[in-house]
């Protein structure tokens, strides 16, 4: 069962499964035992902008023996954890929250077993992921309960709580809840979702006071199916529901609960400050391809929002800086057609020199200032959009930022558009701290140019600049008081606590709100929630700094004391024991943005005589290489240590040589092992071998087989997922050259999921799996008719490459799919680590 859905103002998802890897008996018992799941609940309480969030679920072992239950969430990455547990037979499990260093043995000792669950890991956008598993006994029960607590941001004038849902077949009982309160008074609620119908509609329930709203959506069994007797569900997109709140008073609004207190501040109906801008954009040649169209894309749809008191300029740089004009222009109707014309033109090519680039913005700036050609209350802004590391001039990070903080000297703003997986986000994110800015990274797809622009919209209308908010005498303990911008749609939010809980003398001309009077039949839920807010934007303020070198120790001692999962902290939950009495613990660790895993979206393959493919989507690019060897030679294709996941792959020759002499060679055997599994595949052109607990099983291609975790199509394709671990798909072809009428049956192994191997896999596919940077320069038409000749930087290696055409049957097995590549010549040298003689191994089942 996988549930997808959000609260408090982000994505989450649940993904509840019960996973079996029956091989003990004949290989038609391989399949996929499902529990029943018997309530899903989700209810979110937003108290002042502060949401809580339960989420809670209870599955049930039918079957006759045990079997392994996955708890997988993924939650907001600005939420922290405060609470985990699991019920199970009447006992019930409790995670604890400790000091990262006092759980670092169990860390380690799960690590170790190669045990992922309990991992709080970078997944998306905007989530992180939440997982665990645990044994369940027959004809027994386990639930689940989830706390998380997050301050939702105001953008673009409204919060927001988006809720996603997916659901794959129908649930018994379903129900996503969300109260709000907001004693400041409630503006607006909206609520709607892409997956209604007419049916749905009426579902959707929504009760408004003037401080209070109530939203749910329950639907039932029936109600969930695309028809009746269905099993796929219809409840399958986004459900979003919207709202602000009331500003009647310029000085914003005050709450105090318990002696701490919160204000709020968006003072209504300020006038814009006009900005003077430059955009600083990346045209090296990694931004080749869909990157640098939706960079066009963005940049008309963003140059068309300019007010005509802004003032603005252009600069592409790559190896080289080049300027649209080597002045500010005024954003009038001609001037910004013009710049339009000039951002569609943009082309890529060259290295990554962002040192000069920022550098340069930096001096155009100043002149103008210096020479009294923008308004004197104006605010000075530089974007940078980048997809890839400094390789150009000054490449030192450390150097970049120190330069980038001189030059600026805080009188400007800098925001930084981190551009896909292989920037450094970090980098961007601490420069852009220290220049009173934000970095963001705009994951690459389809709607990448939505998101530069959706991130330009929330920064580029100031209303405020340099605010400093002051408090009485009879506070203590404040959050951060000085703000460099307040934009509009946004919001200042300052906590701390009152002295001698004073609030009489504290609020000055801001309007108050005590809860305590305002929902006195409420107090369970808001004792103490707004000292949870102070402790929440503290933390949060304290791992800032943390970022800019300023570690405080306050940060640790608030997230032990108010049980809340951070960077700094770790969960640790005892699990009941497994069978094998085997990792009885499993650690979750939050992890930060400048921690985050590089999550390549990549296909790694093999196939043909014998191509191997790397396919990046969210590049739109691929790359691509050959190597031959005498047949019978087996190569090591991936290899991870930690799980003892193998992929060995033998060669074959086509049955006819070739009057040239050469010989053409394909694969035509894999060995395939995970060691933690205990399971053993051979797979030849031939059959199919599968051993576990040395039982063993064989299948030939001509069988149909449609399992949970194998899919043998006939005489066609073997899709095979080992759980939690990796997914791969084995294609069998039998080709006919029709001239010849030569006939080969041969291999190809294609990875469809990676993710959960270990950092150490390597292999000749292997190695790949955790990303790779390159980029391109120089490209110019080759020897061959329609050819396009390059310079790729890759692993420290310049390599001189060309672009051909390969196909990929992971989708289409009869036809294939053509895919454009760059080749790497000379079998990979370069791109691949060492030489292809390095992955030969002895044995299909050898290791190393």
């Amino acid at each position: 069962l996988l549930l997808v859905y959000g609260i408090g103002g982000h994505l989450l998802c649940i993904c509840l499964s019960i996973r079996a890897l029956c091989l003990g008996g004949p290989l038609d018992s391989w399949h996929q035992l499902w529990g029943v799941f018997t309530g899903i609940r989700i209810t979110c309480t937003v108290s002042s902008r502060f949401a809580h969030t339960v989420m809670s679920s209870k599955a049930l072992n039918k079957e006759n023996s045990s079997q392994e239950i996955f708890f997988e969430v993924e939650l907001p990455k600005m939420a922290f954890i405060t609470n985990f547990s699991m019920e199970i037979d009447g006992q019930v499990y409790v995670g604890e929250v400790k000091e990262k260093e006092s759980a670092k043995e169990q860390y380690e000792k799960a690590v170790s077993s190669g045990k992922t669950a309990g991992l709080v890991k970078a997944s998306g956008r905007k989530m992180e992921m939440f997982s665990v598993s645990v044994n369940i006994a027959a004809q027994s029960s386990v639930s689940f309960i989830l706390i998380y607590e997050e301050l939702l941001q105001r953008t673009l004038g409204s919060y927001e709580i988006l809720i996603r849902v997916k659901v794959e077949q129908p649930v018994q009982e379903f129900q996503i809840e969300a109260d709000i309160y907001e004693p400041q008074g409630i503006a607006f609620v909206e609520a709607s979702a892409t997956f209604l119908t007419n049916e749905l509609i009426p579902l959707i329930e929504k009760t408004v006071t003037d401080t209070k709203a109530h939203i749910s959506f329950s639907p039932t069994v029936e109600q969930q199916q695309k028809c009746p007797g269905c099993k796929g569900s219809l409840i399958n997109g986004d459900f979003i529901i919207k709202y602000d709140v009331k500003r009647a008073t310029s000085l914003g609004e005050v709450q105090a609960v318990n002696g701490y207190f919160v204000h709020f501040f968006s003072p209504p109906d300020l006038a814009r400050v006009p900005k003077n801008v430059v955009y600083v954009i990346d045209t090296s040649g990694s931004m080749h391809g869909a990157k640098i169209e939706q960079t066009r894309e963005s940049m008309v749809a963003i140059l068309q929002d300019l007010h005509e008191e802004d003032h603005f300029g252009i600069l592409l740089f790559e190896r080289k800086i080049s300027y649209w004009k080597d002045y500010l222009t005024k954003a009038t109707k001609r001037n910004v057609s013009d710049a339009i014309d000039y951002v569609k033109k943009i082309q890529d090519s060259g290295s990554t020199n962002i040192n000069s680039a920022i550098l340069d913005a930096v001096s155009l700036l100043k002149k103008e200032r210096k020479e009294k050609k923008v308004p004197e209350r104006s605010m000075d802004m530089i974007f940078l959009l980048t997809d890839g590391m400094p390789n150009s001039g000054v490449t030192s990070p450390q150097l970049i930022q120190q330069n980038v903080f001189s030059a600026i000297g805080g009188i400007m703003s800098l925001f930084c558009l981190g551009f896909g997986n292989d920037v450094d986000y970090s980098f961007l994110d601490v420069m852009c701290r220290q220049n009173k800015g934000v970095a963001r990274r705009i994951f690459e797809g389809s709607d990448a140019a939505i998101q530069l622009k959706g991130f330009y919209e929330e920064v580029s209308s100031p209303l405020l600049l340099e605010v400093d908010l002051r408090y009485s005498e009879n506070t203590d303990f404040l959050t951060k008081t000085h703000y460099s911008q307040l934009f509009n749609g946004s919001e200042i939010v300052v906590a701390g606590q009152l002295k001698e809980n004073d609030v009489e003398n504290f609020s000055g001309k801001a309007s108050v709100a005590d809860w305590q009077t305002v929902y006195p039949e409420k107090g369970y839920i808001f004792g103490d929630f707004i000292e949870r807010m102070w402790a929440y934007l503290t933390i949060q303020q304290q791992l800032e700094n943390r970022l800019r070198g300023n570690i405080e120790a306050k940060a640790l001692n608030l997230s032990l004391k108010y049980n809340f999962v951070t960077p700094l902290t770790s969960l640790v939950v005892t699990k009941p024991e497994n069978e094998n009495g085997a990792d009885r613990s499993f650690i979750a660790d939050k992890l930060t943005e400048s921690r985050r895993k590089k999550i390549h979206h990549l296909f790694a393959a093999v196939d043909g005589d014998p191509h191997f493919m790397i396919e990046l989507p969210d590049k739109n690019d691929a790359l691509c290489f050959n190597i031959n060897d005498k047949p019978g030679t087996i190569f090591s294709l991936v290899r991870d240590p930690k799980s003892g996941f193998v992929v060995n792959g033998q060669i074959i020759s086509k049955k006819k040589v070739a009057l040239d002499g050469n010989v053409n060679t394909y694969f035509g055997r894999f060995g395939i092992t995970h060691q933690n599994l205990g399971v053993r595949l051979d797979v030849s052109i031939q059959d199919i071998s599968v051993l576990y607990n040395d039982k063993q099983v064989k299948l030939l291609w001509s069988d149909a087989t449609s399992l949970r975790d194998l899919n043998l199509v006939k005489n066609c394709s073997l899709t095979v997922t080992l759980r939690h671990s990796v997914k791969f798909r084995v294609i069998r072809h039998t080709k006919v050259w029709k001239r010849r009428h030569d006939h080969q049956d041969y291999l190809g192994f294609y990875t469809l999921d990676s993710q959960h191997l270990s950092a150490s896999v390597h292999g000749l596919l292997g190695q790949f799996y955790r990303g790779v940077v390159f980029e391109l320069t120089d490209l110019h038409p080759g020897e061959g008719q329609e050819k396009l000749d390059a310079t790729m930087y890759v692993k420290g290696q310049r390599l001189n490459v060309t672009r051909h055409w390969q196909k990929d049957f992971n989708k289409d097995v009869k036809n294939g799919e053509s895919i454009a590549c760059w080749f790497v010549d000379n079998e990979g040298r370069g791109l691949i680590d060492g030489t292809a003689s390095d992955y030969t191994v002895s044995d299909l089942f050898t290791a190393i």
